[in-house]
């Protein structure tokens, strides 16, 4: 579970999203910083017992910095209004897919996949699929899957208009062939976050999606 603290901090820090406040306020950013990357270990632990490809991970390896990157955008806010880990193999900055968990204030939520791959990884995945379609039909057909997830997000954000070129607009797979990201994600309500049932919640998740996680990285391995 996570400290009801933490949560505090980021409904504080999105009413105050500023340096002078933020410096104020670090001993409890760095409060809830360590909380929530000790829930972070936890999960790796746990789940890398079904996953050994996560074994050797740390939390620190997994969890991204509170300062946002702001050179592209409009929005000048300085920090983000969550706590973001990406559990997979190699960490974070890896090419490979993995599983997710974003902790915010109303908008939490655990998963995972594969976002946004650059085109030789995006290409090696579509033709993964597209030799292995009844495999990942039924990856996306499993009961423990539809239980959690139900089915991959498929968004605007997360697809093409068209089936991509090489493949043909038939193409039995064309509306997975368009998915620039796949991914599944499940909400998580407030109350869940600070639930002594939330390792066991989030774990069950991943384990879920692991078979996702394994066909993708398959891909990306060949």
């Amino acid at each position: 579970m996570l400290q009801a603290s933490t949560l505090k901090f980021l409904k504080d820090l999105k009413k105050n999203n500023d340096k002078s406040w933020f410096d104020t306020h670090r001993p409890q950013y760095e409060t809830a910083k360590k909380d929530f990357g000790q829930f972070i270990q936890q999960l790796i632990d746990k789940h890398s017992k079904q996953d050994p490809t996560i074994k050797e991970l740390t939390a620190k390896e997994c969890l991204f910095r509170i300062n946002r990157d702001v050179r592209f955008s409009k929005d000048k806010s300085p920090y983000k209004t969550n706590f973001g880990a990406s559990i997979n193999r190699g960490g974070k900055k890896s090419i490979y897919a993995g599983y997710y968990f974003h902790c915010e204030p109303g908008q939490s939520f655990v998963g995972g996949g594969i976002w946004m791959p650059m085109p030789p990884e995006m290409k090696k995945i579509r033709q993964e699929i597209d030799y292995c379609l009844d495999e990942f039909k039924k990856i996306l057909a499993n009961k423990k899957f539809q239980a959690v997830y139900g089915t991959l997000d498929q968004g605007e954000e997360f697809s093409l208009s068209r089936v991509p070129q090489g493949f043909e607009k038939d193409n039995p797979a064309a509306e997975y062939l368009k998915l620039k990201s796949w991914l599944a994600t499940q909400e998580l309500k407030d109350s869940d976050l600070t639930s002594d049932g939330l390792v066991k919640k989030v774990t069950t998740a991943f384990e879920a999606l692991q078979p996702l996680i394994a066909f993708l990285n398959r891909a990306l391995d060949e």
